[in-house]
């Protein structure tokens, strides 16, 4: 596990137990623990929702034949939002309910998609449109020179 990594758990750790302290100076003790029951049992409502349907439409697409999709994704966000979501705390509920609500869901895909991305070289981030010039005039090459197309790269 890197640095950055138990550190960042690390911090989130501490913001839950802030967060969860209070809550139960707002509200008392037995409420904060009665809403993080009802919280974790929330969560395993939607995550058997969402997950059978998601489930449901990856056996579908897996019959026809046709590529997963976002249906895949869509899983493994419903997975991480289903364990926040059963973990007691608040932020873990609302991070929880980000990926598993499907009108929320696409902001963590985006989030995560940005964050794969830059970590890729650019030659793995996908297609690069080229604009090239053809000369006036073009001379057939030696065969064993091979052709070289001139191009500069427009916008990714």
């Amino acid at each position: 596990m890197t640095s950055r990594l138990r550190t960042l758990l690390g911090l989130g750790a501490l913001a839950e137990v802030a967060v969860f302290i209070a809550v139960a100076a707002w509200i008392g003790v037995g409420w904060t623990i009665l809403a993080a029951l009802v919280t974790s049992a929330l969560g395993w409502v939607l995550l058997a929702k969402q997950g059978t349907k998601t489930l449901t439409e990856l056996r579908l697409r897996a019959q026809e034949h046709r590529a997963p999709g976002t249906a895949l994704g869509d899983a493994g966000l419903i997975a991480a939002g289903g364990a926040l979501m059963i973990l007691p705390g608040f932020l873990g509920d609302l991070l929880g309910l980000l990926c598993l609500l499907p009108g929320t869901r696409k902001l963590p895909r985006a989030l995560i998609a940005r964050a794969v991305l830059n970590r890729l070289p650019d030659r793995a981030r996908g297609p690069v449109r080229v604009q090239s010039t053809r000369p006036a005039q073009v001379h057939p090459e030696p065969a064993d020179r091979p052709a070289v197309i001139e191009g500069t790269v427009v916008e990714r």
